[in-house]
């Protein structure tokens, strides 16, 4: 179970840190006719979208993950405050059942960071595009993904459940209970909701 919000990262995929990251150097100019302007998030939405779209991802297989409070579709509103972590995970299933995942921080907004991820599918299209789907294959096996970093704790610990419990639906039903508690909105951390959401994809993958 993947969170829209807040920003699931993926595990093993190392952090920029905030000193490292610099301004995006992505707009909404097509061409020399045209002014350039700033991104929004709305735009890098939109383009990770369209990318997925042309590899044949419908939006239903997709959830971008950003520390930025979702709208009743899913996605990422723009009308508020830059996150401290403009990071962005942009995770989807193909076709053919797989998971993937491509994660970008190293600029300072999250529209430049979600722009970041669409042009890199853009380039790995182009493989596609010039008969190498079997080297696209490949490139793609370094973004199958992961669970979101966690605690070391067991997924039981996490959600509260017992050593005994197999019911997947006294699970999630723990798992809601811990969320509302645990999320930031709820008074929770960034932090306590990831580890949550790591401890439900654990156990899903264990009694699934």
């Amino acid at each position: 179970m993947i969170a829209a919000y807040p920003l699931q990262w993926p595990e093993g995929w190392p952090r920029t840190s905030y000193y490292s990251r610099i301004p995006g150097r992505f707009s909404t100019r097509r061409n020399s006719r045209t002014m350039a302007q700033d991104l929004t998030v709305a735009d890098g939405v939109e383009r990770v979208l369209d990318e997925l779209g042309r590899f044949g991802i419908g939006r239903e297989d997709i959830v971008i993950s950003t520390n930025l409070k979702t709208r009743l579709d899913g996605l990422p509103r723009s009308d508020q405050k830059a996150p401290d972590d403009p990071g962005a995970a942009v995770y989807w299933e193909t076709r053919k059942g797989q998971r993937k995942v491509m994660a970008v921080d190293q600029y300072l907004k999250v529209a430049d960071n979600l722009a970041a991820i669409a042009a890199t599918l853009d380039a790995m299209r182009a493989i596609e595009r010039h008969g190498g789907a079997q080297i696209l294959d490949r490139a793609f096996t370094g973004f199958t993904a992961l669970p979101a970093p966690g605690s070391q704790r067991h997924w039981r610990e996490v959600l509260g459940v017992g050593p005994l419990e197999l019911d997947l639906e006294v699970i999630r039903l723990a798992y809601k209970r811990g969320a509302s508690t645990a999320h930031p909105d709820k008074g929770g951390t960034h932090q306590a909701m990831a580890d949550l959401n790591a401890a439900m994809v654990a156990a899903e993958k264990e009694l699934g």
